[in-house]
């Protein structure tokens, strides 16, 4: 261990405890890598559990020049929590607490390694839901929710992250303990903070604290499964879908090559099925035939081939059950995916379906396709072989025309899964170089002596 590596051991030991840092590197390395499946190893892990300790941690980061990530579960697909400069790995999933659940004023306050599940018990307890539940809602962790602006299938009719938090306790990268937003859904003082914090990734502060605006529970829920003969058709019926009042509650969209991911289940659609569409709608039990019924109407269209109401619970999983089975199937296709969460204006969903067609054909890469359609955002897959000379060298640039036919329909590069190294050399593609520079200064605001999470979001300076 270096002189300068002992004298931050020194300190992060003094911040949190002897028991709560790691130096070797053997225990070091699974704090290394994330769901993107790549890995840099830190030379230190810290596990903060009070606010006053993440302070300390960034302080003693900050004098010792050291790059410093926060992390949560490392469920992100885009190397937002990969310490990419080594340094310290502050993880944060030791901060469990569930500090209030405020049923009168519809809020919770909780600490950011509190999973997505745990915080959705808490809030059913008391008859209210979290809008935000990514797939990984068993374990990823709200703060990490927060970092990347999280969203999963319910954002359709009810927002993403940005929408569902009232107020952030953090600290910046200065090791001063910020508090931002309020306690109320109006609030009209100073800069909005909070939004600003929520997607950057760790990059302005480390959250320690979120107040969460919470929903009621719907007191029912109908599921509907919509079946048509191509992409096209199931892209023209989620335009009409989304321009009627009846809102879905989740609203996924699966093209023919993820049907046919899961050959069990294509014994229960009708032959020549190329799409389909999942849908849910909610509300009061009362409402429920009108809100089926309008939905129902609204994707009749071209291509039709199968409109499926379920019954019961039972029947719901059902319908389900090809979209869980979806996610584990990828990784059996093809030995490398690269897995993009792009989002278009929905109107726009049918061109970005046939231009990801013509992508696969003219590279030799096949794309699968399926994700929260209700909101324009599809999850396209390029699905390829690193062995295969030919698809190795296709698939970077098959990926960057992925992302100029995205901006050119008027979408943007990320959704839900955020930027972090997987998409930070394409930013400039999407955001223009004033604006660009306006965000550099915002962090250096921030951030004084960039020691929070180097190397993320924004392109490499030339």
């Amino acid at each position: 261990m270096t002189a300068a590596l002992e004298a931050l051991y020194r300190a992060l030991v003094e911040a949190v405890g002897l028991d709560r840092v790691l130096t070797d590197p053997g225990d070091c390395f699974v704090y290394g890598y994330d769901n993107s499946r790549k890995h840099s190893l830190p030379e230190a892990v810290v596990f903060p559990v009070t606010e006053n300790e993440v302070q300390a941690i960034v302080r003693a980061c900050r004098h010792h020049n050291t790059p410093l990530v926060a992390r949560g579960r490392g469920t992100g697909t885009a190397g937002a929590a990969v310490p990419l400069k080594g340094g310290v790995v502050a993880s944060l999933e030791r901060m469990r607490r569930i500090i209030e659940v405020d049923a009168d004023n519809r809020l919770m306050r909780v600490e950011p390694g509190v999973t997505n599940q745990e915080a959705q018990r808490a809030a059913a307890a008391r008859g209210f839901f979290w809008p935000p539940d990514p797939t990984s809602a068993a374990y990823c962790s709200v703060g990490g929710n927060i970092a990347v602006n999280a969203a999963g299938p319910r954002a359709v009719k009810y927002g993403t992250v940005r929408e569902n938090v009232l107020g952030l306790r953090a600290v910046t990268g200065a090791g001063d303990l910020i508090r931002t937003g309020v306690d109320t859904t109006k609030g009209a003082v100073g800069y909005d903070l909070t939004r600003l914090l929520i997607g950057s990734e760790g990059t302005l502060a480390i959250i320690t604290q979120a107040t969460l605006k919470l929903t009621p529970l719907g007191a029912a829920r109908r599921t509907l499964r919509v079946v048509y003969e191509d992409m096209h058709s199931a892209a023209h019926g989620v335009s009409r879908i989304m321009a009627q009042p009846v809102t879905p509650y989740v609203l996924e969209f699966l093209d023919g090559g993820a049907i046919r991911m899961v050959p069990e289940f294509q014994k229960t659609l009708p032959a020549r099925s190329g799409a389909l569409l999942l849908i849910e709608v909610d509300g009061p039990e009362a409402a429920m035939d009108e809100a089926l019924a309008a939905v129902s109407v609204a994707a009749r269209g071209r291509g039709l081939l199968d409109i499926t109401i379920a019954n019961s619970v039972e029947e719901a999983q059902a319908l389900w059950a090809v979209r869980k089975a979806l996610s584990p199937a990828l990784r059996t296709l093809a030995p490398n995916k690269l897995n993009e969460d792009v989002v278009v204006p929905v109107s726009r969903i049918p061109e970005l379906i046939a231009g990801l067609e013509d992508l696969s054909l003219r590279f030799g890469i096949p794309i699968v396709n399926f994700g929260h359609a209700g909101n324009g955002n599809i999850h396209v897959n390029l699905l390829y072989d690193s062995q295969n000379a030919e698809q190795e060298r296709q698939a970077r640039p098959a990926l960057s025309e992925v992302f100029d036919l995205v901006l050119r329909l008027g979408g943007t590069l990320s959704g839900e899964h955020g930027v972090g190294m997987e998409k930070r050399d394409y930013v400039g593609r999407a955001i223009d170089a004033p604006t660009l520079a306006l965000m550099r200064a915002i962090k250096a605001q921030f951030d004084p002596d960039a020691i929070l999470n180097p190397g993320k979001l924004f392109p490499v300076a030339e």
